[in-house]
This record gives C-alpha cells, structure tokens and sequence, in this order.
C-alpha cells in the first residue's frame, strides 16, 4: 500500500492513498482525514485502506485524481517524534579517518542517534530555504521508517513489528555549523534545518523481499545537477537494523504513533557505491589529496534522491528539490 498527503490549506494536509505506479491517487476522509490519524488507528483502518488501494490498482474507482498534478506534501507533515541515527558505522568511520581521528569500539554495539525538528517536514518538491552558502549547505540521502505505538523497553525483534510504513528522506545538514555545535557536547539544532520526504510513504510488503532483515535492500540514488553522486545499497554495511533503531530510542520511554526513525547516511563501505552526501565524497578526497575539492551546494544547485524497485519502477517518488536563498 501506498500513502501520501496533499496540500488542502491546512498544516496537515489531506491523506491520500496512491496507486503503484504513482499516477492515481484518491482521498479517503471517510477512513482518515490525515496521515497521523491513520497511524493513530491503524489496527482499525489498516485493512480498509489496503482495500481502497487494491481497487485503486484495479480501475474500479472514481473520484480518482492525477497524482502528478497534485501539490504532494511530506507524506506526514509534522510528527510527534523524529530520531535519525548513524546505522551506517562505516560513514563515521571514514568521516573520522579522514580527520584523522580513532573511531570508539562503542559506535559498532550502541547507536548513534539525535532528535530532530519534527514541527514541519517539507515536501518532495519544495525548495531548501538556507540564509547562507557559506553554512555548508549539504544533502543527506537515507532511510526512514513510521511507526505505531511502541512500548518502552522492547527488543529489536518486537520493534520490527512496529514498523507500519517506509520511506526515502533528504536529512539536510549545515556542515559548516556542526563543528561548533558538537563542541558544546549537547548536541545537533542550528546545523540540522528541516528535513524533506519523498512523496509517498509505503507499507513494509510493497518492498516484498527487498525488505528483510530490518533493512531495505535497494540502491539509493542521489543526483546533484545531473550527475549521479552515488547510488550505495540500503542493505549493506547497515550495521544497525530499523528494529536495534527503534529499540534504542525505546529504551527508557515509549514512543507516539507517528515517530519517523531516520537511517542516518546510507554508505557502503570505502564508498565503491558511491555517497549519499558531500561531506563524504569530500572526506575521500582529503584522504586521497590531502584536501577537499568538491565544494558544498550552492544556491541554485538541484538534488535528487530516489530508489527504485527491481523493474526500475520508483518505489516512493523522487526528492527533488533546489536550494535557495532564505529571504527575511
């Protein structure tokens, strides 16, 4: 199943559920008027929704809308809760590495994980609004799951089972303003802005077995004006599956329906797919050339993230959006 919201004038949006292909969509407020209310019911609503889009998928509905011309928010606007972690221990290890620094034996047993901004996540198409270039302005291509309630205290078996829905992500960070912030020792806010979606989300079994293990087995491509930075494969070198994720931010609270967990960076190791950020590929070149030569994104730059199934078919739309300067 597939899900998405529009923009209907309101912060939330209008839930809609989205054919495979990506080109229908149809509203159902009779079911759930937003993506939130559906997870906040979904034992109740699944099965009704898995019903709209089957027949969406059959032609036997009408009211059906070009999804193409739709103005498609983040499939899940705002969300109680959003934590992405660093699964990927061999990305923060080349980081280190080319800084010339050890990596803790503790990065490859506990995660990594912050709390994000989830007051407003953007859509698919809408610009990266940054005051200035010379912030660092980068891209982050990466995983993301959506789950129901998770009670604290689970193991990671137990969490996978919460996982309701899967998604692409563009985790934006101002390289430039980290350093600083990681000084104080408390923390990401300024150097993280808001973090967009692809446009649709999916259930764990429109992946059939692409999706096992915790982990999406799929490449995922990241585009930078047309020329392919990297295109790593989600499943490998994950060193931390989305259950251990959700388990480790479970540890000591329960988790709200509706908490999105990041993947961090997807790599693979030594980068022989390619990056899913700049700040990577620029880590190769000071361990290669003694110094970075590819620059951060500059106003005007496009980037695409996209990830497609094993026909060649875009599973969760594409991340495509440009950066801009940030007018007062």
């Amino acid at each position: 199943m597939k899900l998405a919201s529009i923009d209907n004038n309101t912060r939330d949006g209008q839930l809609v559920v989205v054919n495979k292909e990506l080109t229908k969509a149809v509203k159902v407020p009779e079911i759930a008027e937003t993506m939130q209310s559906a997870l906040d019911n979904w034992n109740e609503i699944q099965n009704k929704l898995q019903t709209v889009y089957e027949d969406l998928n059959s032609d036997k509905l009408s009211n059906v809308l070009d999804f193409s011309s739709l103005k498609v928010m983040a499939p899940i606007p705002r969300a109680y809760h959003w934590a992405d972690g660093s699964a990927y221990v061999t990305h923060v290890e080349l980081v280190r590495k080319a800084r010339n620094a050890e990596l803790p034996e503790s990065f490859w047993t506990d995660p990594l994980m912050y709390m994000g901004a989830s007051d407003a996540f953007i859509g698919a198409n809408d610009d990266i609004e940054i005051e200035k270039e010379d912030w660092g302005i980068d891209f982050e291509s990466e995983v993301a799951v959506i789950t129901d309630d998770v009670p604290a205290g689970l193991n990671p078996e137990e969490a996978l089972k919460h996982i309701k829905l899967i998604t692409i992500i563009n985790d934006v960070s101002l390289r430039n303003l980290i350093p600083n912030e990681l000084s104080k020792q408390f923390g990401f806010y300024q150097s993280k802005p808001w973090t967009s979606f692809a446009p649709v989300v999916v259930t764990p079994d429109e992946l059939e077995d692409s999706w096992k293990d915790g982990k999406v087995h799929l490449p995922l491509n990241s585009t930078l004006n047309g020329k392919l930075i990297g295109s790593p494969n989600a499943g490998i070198d994950m060193t931390f599956h989305f259950g251990q994720l959700i388990a480790h931010a479970a540890k000591t609270r329960s988790l709200m329906a509706g908490t999105v967990i990041g993947s961090g960076t997807v790599a693979n190791q030594g980068s022989l797919n390619g990056a899913s950020c700049l700040a990577e590929v620029r880590c190769l070149e000071v361990i290669k050339d003694g110094k970075p030569s590819t620059p951060f994104m500059s106003f005007g730059d496009r980037i695409e993230i996209e990830m497609k199934d094993k026909e060649g078919q875009s599973i969760f739309g594409k991340i495509n959006q440009v950066v801009k300067e940030y007018k007062k």
